[in-house]
C-alpha cells in the first residue's frame, strides 16, 4: 500500500518548483492559479526568493501548498499513481487535503495564507518559541513541560519521531524545559529559528481565526483516507475535517503515531511530495523496512 506525504514548514528553500513549472505545464498552471487567487508574485517568491520572505510564515505555508501541488500534479500524470492513504506535517494537512479532493487548491492555497497570518499575529514577537528536544522519550518531555510550567504555557508541539520532540510556548518556560530536559538526559536542546511558537495553547486565538475562514470553504467527499495531525488516524468523513484543521492549530502534530498508524494498515511505501526530505528521514526512524521516494524536482522523477 501506498502513502503520500506532505512536508509542513522549515522545508522551503528558494528555487523550490522553479525546474518543475518550467519543464511541466501542469506545474506552471498550479503556480498561475496561486498567483490569480492570492493577488501576489507566489511563483517568484518560490523560483527566486529572498529567503528572508519566503520564510514570513503568511508566504511560507501558501508557498509549500503551492509547491507539494505542482509536483503532485507532476508524479500523477506522469505515473499514475494513486495514494491509499495520505497525510501532512501540519501545513502539509492541507496539501494532503487537496490531493484526496477534499479541498480545491485555491481554497487551501487562500487559507493557509491567512493560516500564517493568524498564527504568526496569535502571539507578539519576542513572546513564544520553539525548540527542540532529542533523545527522550515522549512521557519524559511531557513531564519536564508540565514540572516547568508555573503558569507559563509550554507544551509538547511535534512528536516528530522517537527521541525527537518539540515543545513550543513562553520564552522563559520553553528555556527552563531545555535545562530541565538536558538534567534528565537528552542529548540535546536546541532553540528554533521559528517567529512564533506553533502548536500550543498560546494559538487558541489563531485557531477562532481560522475556524470562521474555513466556515466558508467547502469540504468535499474524500477519496482517500486522511490520516489527521490531531488524532493520528485514518478519516474518511469530510464534515469532519473543518473541525480538525482548527484544533491542528494549537494541539500537537502526532506525526510519528500517524505513520506508524498507516504502517499498521498496511501502508509500506511512503512517498514525501514537495520541497525537501524532512518527512522521509523522519519516517526511516520510526517504521523499518518501508520503501521511501522523494518527488520535489523534475530529476526525482527517476526514481518511479
Amino acid at each position: 500500500m501506498i502513502a503520500f506525504v506532505f512536508p509542513g514548514q522549515g522545508s522551503q528553500y528558494a528555487g523550490m518548483g522553479k525546474d518543475l513549472a518550467e519543464n511541466f505545464g501542469q506545474a506552471k498552471l498550479v503556480f498561475e492559479e496561486a498567483n490569480d487567487v492570492l493577488g501576489i508574485d507566489l511563483s517568484k517568491l518560490c523560483f527566486e526568493g529572498p529567503e528572508d520572505e519566503l520564510k514570513l510564515t503568511a508566504n511560507t505555508q501558501p508557498a509549500i501548498v503551492a509547491t507539494s501541488i505542482a509536483a503532485l500534479r507532476v508524479l500523477q500524470s506522469e505515473t499514475g499513481l494513486v495514494p491509499d492513504f495520505v497525510a501532512g506535517h501540519s501545513l502539509g494537512e492541507y496539501a494532503a487535503l487537496v490531493c484526496a479532493g477534499g479541498l480545491s487548491f485555491a481554497d487551501a492555497v487562500q487559507t493557509v495564507r491567512k493560516r500564517g497570518t493568524f498564527m504568526q499575529d496569535a502571539v507578539p514577537v519576542g513572546v513564544g518559541t520553539m525548540a527542540a528536544i532529542i533523545g527522550l522519550d515522549a512521557p519524559v518531555v511531557d513531564e519536564v513541560c508540565a514540572e516547568v510550567a508555573s503558569g507559563d504555557v509550554v507544551a509538547p508541539a511535534n512528536y516528530n519521531s522517537p527521541g525527537q520532540i518539540v515543545i513550543a510556548g513562553h520564552i522563559a518556560a520553553v528555556e527552563r524545559a531545555m535545562a530541565l530536559a538536558k538534567e534528565r538526559g537528552a542529548k540535546r536542546a536546541l532553540p528554533l529559528p521559528v517567529s512564533a511558537p506553533f502548536h500550543c495553547s498560546l494559538m487558541e486565538p489563531a485557531a477562532r481565526q481560522l475556524d470562521e475562514v474555513l466556515a466558508g470553504v467547502s469540504v468535499e467527499t474524500l477519496a482517500c483516507p486522511v490520516v489527521s495531525n490531531v488524532e493520528a488516524s485514518a478519516n474518511s468523513d469530510a464534515k469532519a475535517v473543518r473541525e480538525l484543521l482548527v484544533k491542528q492549530v494549537y494541539s500537537p502534530v502526532r506525526w510519528e503515531e500517524s505513520v506508524s498508524a498507516m504502517s499498521d494498515e498496511g501502508v509500506d511505501r511512503f512517498v514525501e511530495i514537495g520541497p525537501g526530505k524532512v518527512l522521509s528521514g523522519l519516517i526511516k526512524r520510526i517504521v523499518k523496512g518501508v520503501s521511501l521516494q522523494n518527488m520535489g524536482k523534475v530529476e526525482d522523477l527517476k526514481g518511479f
